[in-house]
């Protein structure tokens, strides 16, 4: 299979192996063990591989996918050595992912004729949200885009302030209001200065409650709602954002707030502190949304847009 070309620079792969290093060293001291003192990949070895993959944070569902795939290549070929697995469980994972049509991404861009283009950023407190707005922004600036930054989750002081902090960082501007103001008026406000300055992108951050989904999906409906009477089709993009390094507990929360909202695409932050960087496949082929970027490192430039070629070239390099 020719899935794998050279695609991104040699730095940008560099930061997308080093941030994969745990993940990849867990998994194949896993993968080791479970092939121990075998030459075949037989009915033990795919029982074995199973768990491994399940433990690695890839999901069942998508596991059993994966199993079922390999399965069918051991019954065509009839032999399959063990030292092949790898290769295999490469060309068959990204076989897998290409079913879904995200991840062909290199750069970080916006669609055309979308002016200005509005994101609007969800997720839980602790994910990395604020953090991953700012370095959206950061790109986007790097791209030549005028970006407005809109502080809407005003449950939180700190939320305002980190947000502010960002701002200044990329030197972007941000509108905000005080705590406790009623996030759909800051969003509105935001896309008002941001058509008024002929702004490309905006990024409007919201609360991270989701203790009560009734209350977060009513909030986010008028935030919507409100956008419109100044972009009609706002907001373009609906990005969750998740934290890698939960785990199984990711998956909990897309599938919570895919119930609260629609969620159009998907960003996994702290791949890089984790052993869990599995769940990026599974939560790319189970939800159908596409994982849009991914989080590999603290630095400004290591939230990266996710390219599924690339992140399984890495992963089972």
């Amino acid at each position: 299979m020719s899935f794998f070309k050279k695609i991104f620079s040699s730095e940008k792969k560099e930061t997308l192996d080093k941030g994969l290093e745990k993940s990849k060293s867990s998994f194949f001291g896993k993968l080791s063990k479970a092939v121990a003192g075998k030459s075949k990949v037989d009915d033990e070895v795919l029982d074995n591989l199973e768990e491994v993959l399940v433990t690695s944070d890839v999901g069942v569902n998508t596991t059993l996918k994966v199993i079922e795939r390999i399965e069918e290549r051991v019954a065509k070929d009839k032999y399959l050595g063990t030292d092949e697995l790898n290769q295999i469980l490469r060309e068959e994972i990204a076989g897998l992912l290409s079913e879904t049509n995200s991840g062909e991404d290199t750069e970080f861009t916006i669609p055309e004729g979308k002016k200005p283009y509005v994101m609007m950023v969800v997720g839980v407190n602790g994910v990395g949200k604020t953090t991953t707005i700012g370095k959206l922004a950061s790109q986007f600036k790097k791209q030549g885009l005028n970006v407005v930054l809109g502080a809407a989750d005003t449950f939180r002081a700190a939320a305002i302030d980190q947000l502010q902090v960002w701002a200044d960082r990329v030197d972007v501007p941000i509108v905000k209001q005080s705590m406790g103001s009623d996030p759909a008026s800051v969003a509105f406000d935001t896309l008002k200065s941001a058509v008024a300055s002929d702004a490309d992108v905006v990024i409007i951050d919201t609360a991270g409650r989701l203790h009560n989904k009734v209350n977060l999906m009513n909030e986010l409906t008028k935030v919507k709602r409100v956008m419109q009477k100044v972009v009609d089709d706002a907001p373009h993009d609906v990005l969750l954002v998740l934290d890698g390094s939960t785990g199984q507990n990711a998956f909990e929360q897309a599938k919570q707030f895919t119930a609260a909202t629609e969620v159009t695409s998907l960003a996994v932050t702290k791949l890089d502190g984790t052993a869990k960087g599995g769940v990026v496949i599974g939560i790319s082929d189970q939800f159908q949304i596409p994982v849009k970027y991914i989080g590999v490192g603290e630095g400004i430039d290591d939230l990266q847009v996710f390219n599924k070629y690339e992140f399984v070239d890495s992963f089972f390099k």
